[in-house]
């Protein structure tokens, strides 16, 4: 059946488990997140479909199973799932969007690595999405296409589907003319999305930074600019813009601009903090810190996350001010974002050194100053820190969103606790009343972790209670409707004919 809504994804949106020597599709582990929230969007259409891709020792097996039907909690929907070699994975994902996007996304042109890229690749892969996409299409369906690596999907389907309405939305920061230009297949890039309808980023930087590398490279028009909503951007940060565009034209198309935040889903979150082993568990972390204070980092390895400035402006805190050793602890939790990738294995080395080094000046017997976590955290154990946590320290060097920080806001229904956070996150925007700080500049990281630690009881509230109703009003709830009044207000393609496969 065809379908109304098509979400193109790199992840599948489910969990496959082997049982008995068969694959069951289970729903993900954590019912918060982007996965979950992209899912519920079926339920506002009679038809839903997911592209996303799996790897595949062999992609021309036919017992591959390319389109499977899923029925969940959020509807009936297909899947279908592009075969991808280990040999693509490799190129598209790890190479093409890891080592040459990714650090131009993020501002880090001397981590910018164009030798290995295999274009024709990426263009390969791109092509399977959008020839998935159109043939789940119906005529004039929604076709929602998420992140960087599907860069060529807009365009590509384009040619294929002139009947569908396209949007895209960035989840990362995008950067402004002169680091993106860096790209030799800017023009491309920017081509094929100028062929969407709608184009959401989270913050309007974001908005600005694209139409400035559009401009450069093409005919582009702005039509609207208007001033930016107070809720983003009410006071100056690195990220702040005072108007953006809303709307821009290339030739003869009209495209809507969108600025919308994701948010994080509190009302499950606050669920979470009431339970009674939520509780248990607050209790269990206070009673091993005894009159410790506990700052809690959360964060993946990678080097646009800023975790080597934080432990050396941690070490720098533990050297200047002795007497908060023994009264003080960092729960620094640090994820692998890629496996077998040599930049964050590099990374992941030095975190661990730095993380010795500073148990080794100045642990004791009976305390340790640090703990470098490298696994997972549960996220249901992850709520309880966000409950213990005097301070939360999230100081990415550049991040598009950053939801920690929001989800650390909404699991504090104590209406307590302190929130340090860099003007480089996405998310510092919209919470002026944190703890803004600047993670290249040491003295600006360790002025804000010492002024944390010692803010009085009266002031953390108010910031807290600042922080928690912007959340609690930016929602993932929220986010989804900006989505869906998106999709209402874009140009409906002119009538064209389905091209014939």
């Amino acid at each position: 059946m065809s379908s109304n809504l098509v979400i193109v994804y790199h992840r599948q949106p489910y969990e496959e488990v082997e049982v008995d020597g068969r694959i069951e599709y289970r729903e993900n582990k954590s019912p918060n997140g982007i996965v979950p929230t992209l899912k519920s969007f079926f339920g506002r259409f009679n038809s839903g479909a997911w592209v996303a891709w799996k790897e595949a020792e062999d992609p021309t097996d036919p017992g591959f199973d390319r389109v499977i039907e899923i029925d969940d909690q959020y509807g009936r929907y297909t899947v279908s799932r592009l075969p991808l070699s280990p040999e693509q994975v490799t190129s598209f994902y790890h190479v093409s969007s890891k080592e040459a996007f990714w650090p131009i996304l993020h501002g880090f042109k001397e981590r910018y690595n164009y030798d290995p890229v295999d274009w024709p690749t990426f263009r390969e892969v791109n092509w399977a999405f959008a020839e998935a996409a159109a043939a789940e299409a119906a005529k004039g369906a929604i076709v929602w296409v998420h992140d960087y690596n599907l860069w060529l999907v807009p365009g590509y389907l384009r040619k294929l589907r002139p009947d569908v309405k396209i949007s895209f939305f960035h989840h990362t920061p995008f950067p402004g003319a002169n680091m993106f230009n860096v790209l030799p297949w800017r023009r491309e890039i920017i081509e094929s999305l100028l062929a969407c309808d709608v184009i959401g980023f989270h913050i309007p930087r974001y908005v600005n930074n694209f139409v400035s590398s559009a401009r450069s490279l093409c005919d582009v028009t702005v039509e609207t600019r208007e001033p930016v909503k107070p809720e983003l951007g009410s006071q100056a940060t690195a990220l702040t813009e005072r108007s953006l565009p809303t709307r821009i034209s290339y030739e003869g198309k009209g495209i809507n601009l969108q600025a919308s935040p994701v948010g994080v889903d509190v009302d499950f979150i606050a669920e979470v903090a009431g339970r009674p082993e939520t509780a248990d568990k607050v209790a269990e972390i206070k009673e091993e810190l005894g009159e410790a204070q506990l700052i809690l980092s959360v964060g993946r390895t990678d080097y646009t996350k800023g975790g080597i400035e934080q432990l050396l402006s941690y070490e720098r805190l533990l050297e200047t001010r002795p007497d908060l050793r023994g009264r003080v602890r960092l729960m620094h939790v640090s994820v692998a974002a890629n496996t077998n990738m040599v930049a964050y294995e590099a990374i992941q080395t030095e975190l661990e050194q730095i993380a010795g080094r500073i148990n080794g000046r100045f642990g004791s017997f009976e305390w340790q100053p640090l703990a470098l976590v490298s696994r997972a955290v549960p996220f249901t154990d992850l709520v309880a820190y966000y409950r213990a946590a005097d301070v939360a320290w999230i100081t990415p060097l550049a991040d598009g969103m950053n939801l920690v920080a929001k989800e650390f806001c909404a699991a504090r229904t104590d209406g307590d606790g302190v929130l340090v956070l860099s003007e480089f996150a996405g998310a510092a925007v919209e919470m002026a009343s944190a703890v803004i700080t600047n993670p290249f500049s040491a003295k600006s990281m360790d002025s804000a972790i010492s002024s944390a630690l010692a803010m009085e009881e009266e002031e953390r509230r108010v910031r807290m209670r600042e922080m928690r109703a912007i959340v609690a009003k930016q929602d993932i709830r929220f986010w989804a409707e900006d989505q869906m009044q998106a999709f209402d207000s874009a140009d409906m393609p002119e009538e064209a004919e389905i091209p014939a496969s």
